[in-house]
């Protein structure tokens, strides 16, 4: 992924979620098609680019571990 795409693609996270905490970075592997993604200075996912027939797309993919969640228990869920 190049740089002008990583950039446009922060600033449209950031602009989205109207925030200035979002930040990407190339990966510690040789993997040219995606970017960790950060907010905060924490790690929450990665963007992947796909082409297919000339036409570019970008697919964020977020894991998100059940001990993060809120207690089923907590009342302000209801």
């Amino acid at each position: 992924m190049t740089r002008t795409e990583m950039l446009r693609l922060r600033k449209y996270l950031n602009d989205k979620f109207e925030s200035n905490k979002f930040t990407l970075d190339k990966p510690s592997t040789n993997d040219e098609d995606s970017v960790e993604v950060s907010y905060d200075g924490e790690f929450i996912g990665v963007i992947y680019r796909d082409e297919d027939e000339g036409e570019v797309s970008y697919a964020f993919q977020m894991a998100i571990l059940e001990l993060d969640l809120p207690s089923a228990a907590d009342a302000s869920l209801i």
